[in-house]
């Protein structure tokens, strides 16, 4: 059964914070929390959902990633676009200024840089069978925003290469028997 895409909510002070947080603990591996510019085109794939903030990025991605921190389930991939360090800030004042911010409060994060359509796809397929909730700030630079991938905090990336190492070897010996 196809899902109908979930409309953009208009947002009361605050209540994209209590949005946030009852959507937290229904939010796992492999959905998205993106928080972005006002200029984000809003997504019709079945299981996008955004919600207008009336917030600045730096103060939503703030409160996201605490709400990320403190969940048992869930530790963020981030992703922001190639583009970003390339805009001027001639053709959008307070780009440099921007990024030097994002920098400041993303320093103990990994971050990933992929061209804005790359991550634009990616996004579309996952909110196709995973929900995607997309925070839309008062940001007026483009290529600012910032696109949190749930990953799970309780099981890595080598915990899973070991498990299906030791599920290769096991499903080997069994095919020699």
């Amino acid at each position: 059964m196809a899902l109908a895409p979930v409309a953009a909510q208009p947002s009361s002070e605050n209540s994209w914070r209590t949005k946030v947080a009852e959507a937290m603990p229904l939010l796992g591996h492999r959905n998205w929390i993106l928080v972005v510019d006002s200029a984000y085109p809003q997504q019709t794939s079945p299981g996008v959902e955004t919600i207008e903030t009336n917030a600045s990025q730096l103060e939503v991605v703030r409160y996201v990633l605490g709400e990320i921190e403190r969940s048992i389930q869930v530790r963020p991939d981030i992703y922001m676009d190639a583009e970003l360090p390339f805009v001027p800030d001639e053709d959008a004042p307070g780009a440099s200024a921007y990024r030097r911010e994002i920098g400041d409060l993303m320093r103990d994060y990994p971050i990933e840089s992929l061209p804005h359509e790359k991550i634009i796809s990616d996004i579309d397929e996952a909110g196709k069978i995973f929900h995607v909730l997309v925070l839309k700030t008062n940001m007026t630079i483009p290529y600012s925003s910032v696109f949190i991938r749930l990953d799970c905090k309780y099981w890595s990336a080598d915990a899973e290469k070991r498990l299906r190492a030791k599920m290769s070897a096991a499903n080997a010996g069994q095919a020699k028997q």
